[in-house]
């Protein structure tokens, strides 16, 4: 049978599918698989399911002669050196679709999250400083009647948009990758106009630092900014420099450019929501996510094409 190295334990299904159809050597530590025992232990795989927490360059795959297919379990393969597994033959697949829907809502959660004080207000409950019902007390905004605009036209961006049409909300977009439509504006001009910005782009050269210190400053000084794609998209220091100037009105990450490390100076401010990269953290989706790598994985060994090839 075919030999398939598994860096962290899947849901039953998935895993119960893959046993069926190959010997599994599955890492089940703590955390992410050491470095050099995952180089080892991939030596002799003919799949490999990674996640997104995996690097899987060049040398790794020089380490695995076998390799057939990187099974990613993540819609996201920034994580994987496209080029160099290109060359060697192996395949690379990630998991679409089967998130959008559990992304979006996370999305649309942090955005009532930050603009209506959600967990500011739970935190000052739980310190003991509430002190009772007043009408001016702990003022957000409604999100009925402002411009939500979404950076990025894929999958997650338009499922975002649905659900912001059901809050009244206007939607609008720009595109990272040049993608037109009646609703897209520039970059620049949606910064300038929306309400809340929400980033739904890939992570690649051209997307990293997509917003810095010139795009906050852009931005309404009532704005929000949300980002649930890749932390890097999002330049931390010119934020910070944005909150401390007063320059938006808040921000919610989900995502940071040095994860799992946030940088400190976002823990002091009351405007911003910070979540632990929960933007498919359903029981539902993480199965599905990785009921499709597994599938991924099974239609290459058995000599048939990719289900979601990169």
């Amino acid at each position: 049978m075919p030999r398939v190295l598994v860096v962290k334990r899947l849901p039953r299904v998935p895993m119960d599918r893959l046993g069926e159809a190959a010997e599994i050597d599955l890492y089940d530590g703590d955390g992410d698989m050491p470095r050099a025992e995952l180089l080892e232990r991939v030596g002799d795989a003919d799949a490999l399911v990674s996640l997104v927490t995996t690097r899987v360059d060049a040398e790794l795959l020089d380490s695995a002669p076998r390799l057939k297919v990187v099974a990613n379990v993540a819609v996201g393969y920034d994580n994987i050196d496209l080029e160099a597994a290109s060359s060697r033959g192996v395949v690379v697949t990630n998991t679409p679709d089967v998130l959008t829907n559990a992304v979006a809502d996370f999305t649309l959660g942090l955005i009532l999250t930050l603009v209506r004080r959600i967990a500011e207000g739970d935190r000052l409950v739980r310190a003991g400083r509430w002190t009772g019902w007043a009408l001016d007390f702990m003022l957000g905004h409604d999100l009925r009647g402002k411009r939500l605009g979404i950076v990025g036209r894929g999958r997650i961006g338009h499922a975002v948009a649905e659900r912001a049409a059901a809050f009244g909300m206007e939607v609008v977009f720009a595109s990272a990758r040049g993608r037109q439509g009646p609703d897209t504006l520039t970059l620049d001009q949606l910064l300038a106009s929306s309400d809340v910005v929400s980033l739904h782009v890939p992570l690649a050269p051209e997307t990293r630092h997509l917003i810095g210190q010139r795009e906050l400053a852009r931005m309404k000084r009532t704005a929000v900014l949300v980002n649930t794609s890749r932390g890097p998209v999002v330049d931390e220091a010119a934020l910070v420099w944005a909150l401390e100037e007063h320059r938006i009105g808040g921000a919610a990450l989900d995502v940071y450019e040095r994860e799992p490390e946030v940088t400190a100076a976002l823990l002091g401010f009351e405007n911003v929501v910070l979540a632990p990269h929960l933007g498919s953290a359903t029981v539902e989706t993480r199965t599905a996510m990785a009921d499709l790598a597994v599938r991924n994985v099974i239609a290459v060994l058995s000599g048939a094409a990719p289900l979601t090839p990169v």
